[in-house]
């Protein structure tokens, strides 16, 4: 707490110095998957370097909370959790992910089913605005906008420099029981049936076709027969479809997904097992894939072999949250307009059915599905930007579900702020941001500024 003190005095000393006319962040990670638009002329405002705001400052076992400054990546915070018996309430599926940028984005895992988003489970985020001032909000404060308004808002309303969040007592293992369905009404009901049960600690799927799909259940186990290793050799997303039950060490199972970026590492050969070997166990993470995913799209690699190919490819990654009772309708829609497997797949409930938080408007009373989808469609036609990505969205909004905004969006803007709550942001946005020093919403989150 000390040293975090102190570091907070030389940030408060050096926005003095820079003087009026906002902040801008420096950083060198992100796990946004969007190229930013360069604006023409030179950006006049300081390049505040939060990275320095990365550690843990504090478990506290009985209180049930966790305080950690905003750049701290989930895979440090597991850890420091861990080694105290509890782990955040929920954990995104990759190590990179800051526990600010899941404050500001959205951030989900199997978990999500009983205790909402990560956004559900924060107690308190210190917000460094604008003007370079530092205000905490919490839920019942005299910020109390803020930190509803906070999720989905993408540091256009400001920068988390220190978080509270719920933590959840762990046992040392998690048994998994994968439960096949070849019919999509049945699985949906299973899920929905498994959630309102609340009988295991983890829920979440996978769509491998319309014939097969499954429903993963976790659960904490005090002693294991024994456990598998998904962090090197063996993929764990192979396994869901070869065992029936497994057994992994709770860290392990936090970290299940990371290894291949769900699936993902498939476009980075790293899954043959000659290629695997020679990467090695350390460089199979999701920090290395970003590197990579962000080095081509700088030169353009893939692009280039497309045309080569007669392809014209359009990269589909995006997050959406479906009502329940339209989860069979959206796959459908899916399958047969988009055609991308394997589709990951998690519920979200609400940990308090009365929090609303405005920007991202879900009901706190409805279960939700988490479709999540990543790979580029490769089209023999040419077709207009995000021709895919837009028929996704539209197809979002007629099923009164909402999508997530760390990727490429499309959205025409009377369109947008309908959907994000255009009102409630603009009213934080005189509060919080009165001079207009940070871009809005729209600016960053679909023209890519």
């Amino acid at each position: 707490m000390n040293r975090h003190q102190e570091k907070r005095a030389r940030l408060l000393g050096a926005l003095r110095e820079a003087g009026a006319g906002g902040v801008g962040l420096a950083k060198s990670t992100s796990n946004l998957f969007r190229d930013r638009v360069r604006e023409g002329g030179a950006d006049s405002r300081p390049r505040i370097d939060l990275s320095g705001f990365n550690e843990v400052v504090r478990v506290d076992v009985a209180g049930g909370c966790v305080e950690a400054e905003g750049m701290t990546t989930y895979a440090d915070l597991a850890e420091a959790t861990l080694a105290h018996g509890v782990m955040p309430c929920v954990v995104p599926q990759l190590k990179s992910i800051t526990l600010g940028g899941a404050a500001a984005g959205v951030g989900i895992e199997a978990s999500s089913f009983k205790y909402g988003l990560v956004h559900d489970t924060l107690l308190s985020i210190d917000v460094l605005l604008a003007d370079g001032s530092i205000v905490t909000c919490t839920p019942d404060n005299e910020h109390r906008d803020l930190f509803f308004g906070f999720p989905n808002s993408y540091g256009t309303l400001g920068y988390a420099i220190k978080v509270s969040a719920r933590t959840v007592p762990v046992k040392p293992y998690v048994r998994i029981e994968h439960v096949r369905h070849t019919n999509a009404k049945d699985y949906f009901q299973e899920l929905e049936a498994r959630c309102r049960a609340k009988d295991a600690d983890f829920i979440d799927g996978t769509v491998f076709s319309e014939r097969e799909m499954f429903v993963t259940l976790g659960r904490f186990a005090d002693s294991a027969p024994g456990t598998s290793d998904y962090s090197f050799e063996h993929i764990y997303y192979r396994s869901i479809r070869e065992k029936e039950t497994d057994h992994l060490a709770t860290r392990d199972f936090i970290w299940r997904w990371d290894t291949d970026w769900f699936w993902c590492s498939k476009n980075l050969f790293v899954q043959n097992p000659l290629v695997r070997r020679l990467v090695g166990r350390e460089r199979l993470n999701s920090t290395t894939y970003a590197k990579v995913m962000r080095w081509n799209s700088k030169w353009g690699f893939t692009r280039a072999f497309s045309r080569l190919t007669g392809n014209y490819p359009e990269s589909v990654i995006q997050d959406v949250d479906i009502p329940i009772a339209r989860a069979p309708e959206f796959l459908a829609f899916f399958l047969n307009e988009v055609g991308i497997l394997p589709v990951w797949i998690c519920p979200i409930g609400a940990y308090d059915s009365q929090a609303r938080f405005p920007l991202y408007p879900v009901d706190p009373n409805t279960l939700y599905v988490n479709f999540g989808f990543w790979d580029v469609v490769k089209d023999r036609v040419r077709r207009e930007s995000g021709w895919y990505n837009r028929k996704i969205e539209r197809k979002v909004t007629e099923l009164g579900g909402v999508k997530s905004l760390y990727s490429d969006s499309y959205y025409p803007e009377e369109e947008f702020w309908r959907l994000y709550n255009r009102p409630a942001y603009d009213a934080l946005k005189r509060r919080y941001d009165p001079q207009g020093r940070f871009k809005d919403l729209y600016q960053k989150c679909v023209l890519r500024h």
